[in-house]
């Protein structure tokens, strides 16, 4: 009777969700410059901090986040969005905000082009950006499950400044300002949505391009889409711990 009552019980306790993560998002969601990637065009790599967070908490993964996105593709990257997601991940801003024309103009102009550029993204991210995140997190909001967990990561400062560095002092002091206002206005409007903000700023504070220890790649010459981007040791030291914090 005993074991009866014990196999009746053990038919009726649910049986525990396994953890599935979706991730959305750009190239630093996708891994680029982290090595091995696809050559697609959405470049995702092996070692992509998603892709890490997937397989040390045995989760299953719907890898939508591609190089390049902006946020009305994560708007469409987030159709992926299962009812059985219990942790959505969501890197968004940068090409919005025309991350690639920024470092362009800082490699190949002078300080005052750099400061201007910068200033023209600076200007996007206060005024535009705000509503263009409003809607990403709208609709992963609406898509997710109650119980689904949402975690927003930010943007490291691209520049550390203890060492002697091709780019000059100004020009990266501007660029860290830029990313410094864009960590600011993604947390605030995560925050606003409910959702979970992962600052990384602290964490790559004394590993930027040029550190000693670099977890970001500089200047890349081939292949130029890994430059300015996390190595493997930015996705797995500097990422991968932000979001495992981030979703306890």
């Amino acid at each position: 009777m005993k074991m009866l009552a014990l196999a009746l019980l053990m038919s009726v306790v649910p049986a525990p969700v396994a953890p599935e993560l979706v991730a959305l998002g750009d190239s630093y969601a996708a891994g680029l410059g982290a090595g091995d990637e696809a050559s697609d065009d959405c470049r995702r790599s092996p070692h992509a901090h998603p892709k890490l967070w997937a397989e040390r908490n045995s989760a299953s993964l719907v890898f939508a986040a591609c190089a390049g996105a902006r946020t009305a593709d994560v708007v469409g990257q987030a159709e992926r969005i299962t009812p059985s997601a219990t942790l959505v991940t969501i890197t968004v801003g940068g090409n919005d905000a025309g991350f690639s024309d920024v470092m362009t103009t800082c490699t190949l102009g002078g300080d005052d082009e750099c400061a201007q550029r910068v200033d023209v993204a600076v200007r996007f991210i206060r005024d535009e950006l705000p509503g263009r995140l409003d809607e990403v997190y709208g609709v992963v909001g609406d898509r997710r499950s109650a119980s689904a967990e949402v975690v927003v990561l930010g943007y490291p400062r691209l520049f550390s400044f203890e060492t002697w560095c091709l780019m000059s002092e100004p020009k990266r002091a501007a660029v860290n300002r830029a990313a410094d206002v864009l960590a600011e206005v993604t947390g605030d409007r995560a925050k606003a949505a409910g959702f979970t903000f992962a600052d990384v700023r602290e964490a790559f504070d004394d590993h930027g391009v040029c550190a000693d220890e670099s977890w970001l790649n500089g200047l890349v010459l081939v292949p130029v889409d890994r430059s300015y981007h996390p190595n493997r040791a930015g996705q797995e030291a500097g990422y991968l711990p932000a979001l495992t914090e981030a979703a306890l």
